[in-house]
């Protein structure tokens, strides 16, 4: 059985429960919000990013499932943690792409544009899509070089 952490922010409180209910061969390990009540969407990102970093499972293995609205807020804050790979997929190819290309280890999904059955489909598309190596694992190398620390720019 597959093992995803899961968190939303209270716009992807309703699909966040629904894909919970539609994909039970998953355990979900399920990081909040727990209400409709207005939460701060980064808090929840952060909360999985942590949650997925610190799973002692190497990061080709361990993936989480981000929603808020438009799945841009929370794909922001997940990326600001610099072993974390979130995509923001609103259709099944944008969402294997995201794997196959990028090695994506978190998948962020904007509720206010998916159908429950949208978001079941994008899910399952992403969970059995494979890194397709190669020349994708050069450039998911120079992904890592990035940041604060690469004021020069990228090392080749």
């Amino acid at each position: 059985m597959k093992s995803l952490f899961i968190a939303a922010d209270h716009a992807g409180f309703e699909l966040k429960d629904t894909l919970k209910n539609l994909l039970p061969e998953i355990a979900w390990k399920d990081l909040g919000t727990h209400s409709k009540d207005s939460v701060h969407y980064p808090d929840y990102a952060a909360k999985l990013a942590r949650a997925v970093i610190d799973s002692g499972f190497p990061l080709t293995e361990a993936c989480g499932v981000l929603i808020c609205g438009s799945g841009v807020g929370v794909s922001i804050a997940a990326n600001r943690f610099p072993q974390i790979r979130a995509a923001l997929a609103w259709n099944e190819e944008i969402a294997r792409l995201s794997r196959e290309h990028n090695r994506s280890n978190v998948l962020c999904l904007p509720a206010r544009f998916l159908s429950a059955e949208e978001a079941k489909k994008i899910v399952t598309t992403w969970l059995d899509a494979k890194f397709m190596e190669g020349r994708h694992a050069e450039r998911v190398e120079l992904l890592s070089q990035l940041g604060p620390q690469s004021k020069e720019g990228l090392s080749r």
